[in-house]
């Protein structure tokens, strides 16, 4: 966050006008850099001695002309000027959806904002299938999908399969990725103005895609086990939810696994009070934690979600859902109305590489490529406070006094280098503050090049109080 003061002595207008155009030009000159998270609009207010409500309508309308995005809880963030100033601003509905990372990353940066699958060299497999599709369904893949082998199904099961558990091909619905199977899932079985339980900390584009359509969101309470039973069922009694999303296994961003007797209690609470439960177990699916799946627990209201995104390719958007009994055809035809419908290529891929243990192989060389990765962060990051896992592509990081999440994203961000802090995962307004950035180390080339951009981190945790001042 910038201790940025606008200069209004000069200009025309309402004094929200000139504020705007002040941020405008501050924008323009450089003083407010791509990333640099705004003043607080009641700290704002209070400094130049200006009503609140001046503040939000210059904020709003310096959002109108696409300089900045944000939402309420999460900050506003200067977005990067395109290269052709007169070429056409993001509009204020797109820049509000994008959360805190910007919509266009500048070329040459380091990316710890992202944790797609790493490089192993799956795109020989991928390439030498899709040639003996096009070869093997020609007019399959010139037309609209409307009947689904049985093998898609078969190949979902096998992918969802952990432990001694394996769902029934029947109960699977193919999906254009973990986010598709989502919010299919939200689509089917809630209307808009239903309530949606989220960790305050969670992989927040669900909250916010949920939003988009209607959904509320209402925060439960988790501590270093996850999700507090107690609070879940104090906002089961008094919200009434209808779902509830968790990450019981490598929760994003935290890496926290969720132990036996609370996924037993979050189950048995939520069939109390008839809550449906998502269980994302992308994540989870490349941990070595062999913890029982959260559907095991309440296999009649939970659907479990799965895919490629973090593990085979990000790019070839392979997922599924595991439905309870009696409601895989809702949920495939909600994944229908939301999507537009599952292309033949792609689920076609994506049971091949499946049934053949293409994926697995691939899986496997991941979580390797990773765990060797976590072993470099832990050694340059050694002394400091983080939670990593092996096989998973992210760390949490808490900051060193004085350092706060905003401030130093935005001094690795002027480092080049992008990491996410913690309002990026915040699904709903909190007042919580956890002092952590999330990096995420799957998408450079080698371990060594992930191991260049911890440097620049460390060296930045290193500078303390003046980096603070430097950055603040």
């Amino acid at each position: 966050m910038t201790n940025w003061l606008p200069d209004l002595s000069t200009g025309t207008g309402p004094l929200y006008v000139r504020l705007a155009d002040s941020i405008e030009s501050a924008i323009s000159e450089g003083t407010l850099s791509p990333g640099t998270k705004l003043p607080p609009q009641r700290n704002l207010a209070y400094d130049i001695g200006v009503t609140i409500g001046t503040i939000g309508r210059a904020y709003s309308l310096v959002h109108e002309r696409g300089l900045v995005s944000g939402e309420v809880g999460r900050g506003t963030y200067v977005l990067p000027l395109p290269q052709n100033q007169n070429s056409a601003q993001p509009d204020p509905v797109t820049a509000a959806m994008t959360g805190t990372r910007p919509i266009d990353a500048p070329p040459g940066i380091v990316r710890f904002d992202t944790t797609a699958a790493p490089d192993v060299g799956q795109g020989e497999a991928v390439a030498s299938n899709l040639a003996d599709i096009a070869r093997d369904h020609p007019l399959d893949i010139t037309s609209y999908t409307r009947t689904f082998p049985s093998h898609w199904f078969q190949a979902g099961a096998s992918w969802l399969a952990k432990g001694n558990w394996r769902p029934a091909p029947d109960s699977i619905v193919p999906a254009l990725g973990a986010h598709a199977a989502i919010m299919a899932v939200i689509s089917a079985v809630t209307v808009p103005g239903d309530k949606i339980v989220f960790e305050h900390l969670t992989y927040s584009r669900i909250s916010r895609s949920a939003g988009l359509i209607g959904r509320r969101t209402v925060l439960v309470e988790s501590d270093e086990h996850g999700v507090v039973p107690a609070d879940f069922e104090r906002l089961c009694a008094q919200q009434h939810p209808k779902l509830a999303f968790l990450m019981p296994t490598a929760h994003n961003p935290t890496g926290i696994c969720m132990p036996e007797d609370r996924r037993r209690a979050i189950g048995e609470i939520a069939r109390k009070h008839n809550v449906w439960l998502v269980e994302d177990d992308l994540y989870g699916a490349m941990s070595d934690n062999t913890t029982p799946l959260l559907t095991e627990f309440a296999p009649e209201r939970t659907f479990l979600v799965g895919g490629f995104s973090k593990s085979v390719s990000a790019g070839v958007r392979g997922g599924w859902v595991a439905c309870p009994a009696h409601f895989s055809h809702r949920v495939s035809i909600a994944h229908k109305m939301v999507t537009g419908g599952m292309p033949f290529l792609l689920a076609e891929l994506c049971a091949r590489m499946v049934l053949s243990g293409e994926a697995a192989e691939i899986r496997t060389k991941a979580i390797a490529e990773l765990s060797t990765r976590v072993d470099y962060a832990r050694r340059t990051f050694s002394g400091f406070e983080f939670s990593a896992a092996a096989g998973i592509p992210f760390l949490w990081l808490k900051l060193p006094d004085p350092w706060l999440s905003g401030i130093f994203k935005n001094a690795a961000f002027r480092e080049g280098v992008l990491v996410d802090d913690e309002d990026e995962f915040k699904a709903g307004r909190s007042d919580k503050a956890f002092h952590r950035v999330r990096i995420g180390f799957s998408t450079q080339s080698t371990a060594e090049e992930a191991d260049k951009g911890f440097q620049i981190v460390r060296r930045l945790l290193e500078t303390g109080s003046a980096g603070y001042d430097s950055y603040s």
